[in-house]
């Protein structure tokens, strides 16, 4: 088995924002648009370790959200348009602005949970 030299953060980071393992960087992480493939093509890593749950969801919501409503705001204040421009105008930059960047955001937290070696939390039992 090949070693891998460890990487700094910024190295995962942008390993993770390529959608590349986080051990090797060469090998795909995804089989679909957000479905993870079993494990790395170059190097062998088993995937199943990752969990990145709704977080990425999350960041990407309220980044998503701020954005949207600012834009929406200063629209309705600038200009009063009728609901349905607003429906027509906010509603694709909504689809753009969570969809497009959500496969980025999700493995960069899978990198940065390889990277910090990130494991499940576990009691510690310090009565003794």
């Amino acid at each position: 088995m090949t070693e891998y030299p460890p990487t700094t953060v910024l190295q995962s980071a942008m390993r993770g924002l390529a959608c590349k393992c986080p051990r090797c960087g060469q090998g795909k992480l995804y089989a679909g648009f957000l479905t993870l493939a079993p494990s790395c093509e170059i190097c062998g890593l088993d995937y199943a370790f990752i969990d990145s749950g709704d977080g990425p969801a999350i960041f990407i919501i309220m980044l998503a959200g701020a954005i949207v409503v600012a834009c929406a705001l200063i629209v309705e204040v600038k200009y009063q348009p009728p609901f349905w421009l607003h429906a027509a105008l906010w509603l694709p930059l909504i689809l753009v602005t969570t969809l497009l960047p959500l496969r980025s955001m999700k493995s960069l937290l899978i990198a940065l949970q390889f990277h910090h070696k990130a494991a499940p939390g576990r009691l510690v039992d310090r009565a003794k």
